[in-house]
């Protein structure tokens, strides 16, 4: 007991020598991910030296820094849906308008060192949405064709990827191959579109979070009609050899006068060309061109003279 009685009084003198600890202020994670609609913990962990009630605050970091948790009470837009267990907070359905920097500071006035404070990022993802797809109609082979995929809405940012008739169109393996994907930006790029390229595309657009896809829709690649541009081409040809060995057979016969008829008959054959001209157009282009005639130049004739045959 005499042993024991002198240990007593060396516990207690090692106790009131001992460094006591200040206040700390921790977190399990610095970084919190959660879907959206989902909740969030952002944990703050505390040890003070003397006060047994230290203030707990968390502001949000912005242009402006924001109360969260001020004076035992949530503040807008936080109250009703946000919960404190110590000094870790919950917050419920997070939205984008939720993610960012906070940060836990715990007061104690009563402690050697006063304040500490650690930092929490909440990021919230977001799963993509039904990307917009432009997937042209038809095409004609050897021609230049880009099929175009976009989310602007997912976090993180979306990679894509193409189907042809509901199978997926693996990336190109060597620099020859006839076309090209772009995971990130969502183009398929066919160098020179060919026959067996027709067929039924979709576009999937996916993040960790999610996945989407948009309505596939059917793509025709056609040849170019050869035989109507030979046809239309020459129908051109006939018809100015036609208006040119007339037009001189009709002047050498002395069947027009030297001013008029020329004029006319060339005013004549220029319409014809023209026509002639606008089929081929309309041959080579499959889509609808409204044609409008240039402006003719208004001609006054005057009689001169009088003949007769």
């Amino acid at each position: 007991m005499e042993g024991t009685s002198l240990y007593v009084p060396v516990v207690i003198l090692l106790m009131q020598c001992s460094p006591s600890v200040p206040v700390t202020v921790s977190t399990k994670k610095h970084n919190v991910e959660v879907r959206e609609e989902s909740d969030a913990v952002l944990s703050c962990i505390f040890h003070t030296e003397r006060d047994p009630d230290p203030r707990i605050e968390w502001k949000k970091k912005g242009k402006d820094i924001a109360f969260v948790y001020y004076n035992g009470h949530f503040k807008p837009p936080f109250d009703g849906r946000a919960t404190i267990e110590g000094a870790t907070v919950t917050l419920r359905k997070v939205t984008q308008e939720d993610a960012g920097e906070y940060r836990c500071e715990i007061s104690a006035p009563m402690d050697s060192v006063t304040l500490g404070e650690t930092n929490v990022t909440l990021k919230v993802l977001v799963p993509p949405h039904t990307p917009s797809c432009e997937i042209p109609s038809g095409a004609v082979t050897g021609s230049v064709v880009q099929l175009r995929c976009r989310d602007r809405q997912s976090i993180p940012p979306a990679t894509y990827s193409w189907f042809k008739d509901d199978q997926l169109i693996s990336a190109p393996r060597n620099a020859n191959a006839t076309y090209l994907i772009n995971s990130h930006t969502g183009i398929l790029e066919f160098k020179a579109v060919a026959k067996e390229d027709t067929g039924r595309y979709s576009c999937r657009a996916s993040n960790r979070v999610g996945s989407q896809m948009c309505e596939g829709k059917h793509m025709t690649i056609e040849d170019v009609n050869v035989p109507a541009v030979v046809a239309a081409v020459v129908v051109v040809c006939l018809v100015v050899v036609i208006c040119g060995c007339g037009g001189f057979l009709l002047h050498r016969n002395g069947f027009f006068s030297r001013h008029r008829g020329r004029s006319f008959w060339i005013s004549q054959c220029h319409g014809a060309a023209h026509i002639s001209s606008q089929t081929l157009h309309r041959t080579e282009d499959t889509s609808n061109v409204n044609y409008i005639p240039p402006p003719q130049e208004p001609q006054d004739f005057k009689h001169t003279q009088s003949f007769m045959l």
